[in-house]
């Protein structure tokens, strides 16, 4: 029998790129940052995660854990993590630093979300790793090392983490396919799924890690927290059309025309072919849009069919005003009690 779970026992939490809007500077952007992880910190969201991307004209989070800092340094209670590092772009040695450095600043506010993808494309990548690239590279054994790095047990290594070392640094694996799902549960450690751009293998990936998780000294149970797209206006048809930068997003990502984040525009489908149309739908599938009600049952039947732990929001809207209404009213419906 399944667990009864209502959307008030469940973790909500924000992914943040720095998303740069078109008529918006990277200054700027930052700012705004700021200022919607503090409004998400007052309403009740747990974390506050940054991803590492390279090369994207939309995407100004980079220097991610430089970022993580600033975000930390600038609220109070709100976890400040990464989500993620893409581990091949860095030695486990310098993550051990740079994340040490932040547990000291930040004490217990601090997430380590790791993933396997270089988070750009191959040219850019190469400009990255350089010769690296050709060797194979092993993700398991590279998280083993960092782990290493933070024990308290490598202070009599040759080779030590300091900062770093001893810290209580929560590690996460982040994943958008099964592969992801075996390592988490092998390893013990928390799972974050990005099914806000690739839903196809969520229901199978989580599946997976549940019935492979083995307890680890940090973890004794699965800990799932899926992202997924949502955005929440005063009418479904507000919702609909503020929904249109986000789609207008994906299809830059599926024609590899990308640009800043743009205005919402009315019936944006129809500037779509058939097979544009198609891919974005299939990127998008585990996406949230309406007004508060409508998205409250979306939600419930989400959570009831998937017994997640913590749900994360990647919110793209133009509107400054509009987003942190959106995230406002996210907050309300989990702090009701369905």
């Amino acid at each position: 029998m399944a667990k009864l779970i209502k959307l008030s026992d469940i973790k909500y939490s924000l992914l943040d790129l720095a998303t740069i809007r078109e008529d918006m500077s990277i200054a700027e952007t930052f700012d705004k940052s700021v200022e919607m992880a503090q409004h998400v910190e007052q309403w009740g969201y747990t974390r506050y995660w940054l991803a590492e991307h390279h090369n994207m004209i939309s995407v100004a989070s980079s220097a991610t854990a430089i970022l993580i800092g600033h975000i930390a340094g600038k609220t109070n209670t709100l976890r400040v993590g990464s989500g993620g590092i893409m581990l091949p772009n860095h030695s486990a040695l310098q993550i051990a630093e740079q994340f040490g450095t932040l547990e000291h600043l930040y004490p217990n506010r601090i997430d380590l979300g790791l993933g396997r993808a270089p988070g750009t494309d191959q040219l850019t990548a190469y400009a990255i790793r350089g010769e690296n690239m050709r060797y194979p590279y092993d993700f398991k054994a590279e998280i083993n090392k960092l782990q290493n790095y933070i024990s308290p047990e490598n202070q009599h290594a040759k080779v030590r983490a300091i900062p770093g070392e001893g810290s209580n640094l929560p590690i996460w694996i982040l994943g958008s396919s099964t592969d992801s799902a075996y390592l988490a549960a092998e390893l013990g450690l928390p799972y974050a799924f990005a099914s806000h751009f690739a839903p196809q293998q969520f229901m199978q990936a989580i599946s997976i890690y549940k019935s492979h998780f083995k307890p680890s000294k940090e973890y004794d149970r699965p800990y799932i927290l899926a992202c997924v797209n949502a955005i929440a206006a005063e009418t479904d048809t507000e919702a609909v059309f503020l929904s249109s930068s986000l789609k207008e997003m994906f299809s830059g990502i599926v024609t590899g025309k990308r640009q800043k984040l743009q205005p919402p525009r009315a019936n944006i489908e129809s500037e779509f072919d058939d097979m544009q149309l198609a891919a974005i739908e299939q990127m998008l599938a585990i996406t949230f849009v309406g007004s508060e009600s409508t998205i409250r049952q979306q939600l419930i039947s989400f959570v009831k069919q998937t017994e997640i732990d913590e749900i994360m929001f990647s919110s793209n809207i133009y509107d400054t005003q509009a987003r942190l209404k959106s995230l406002e009213i996210i907050s309300s419906i989990f702090q009701t009690q369905f």
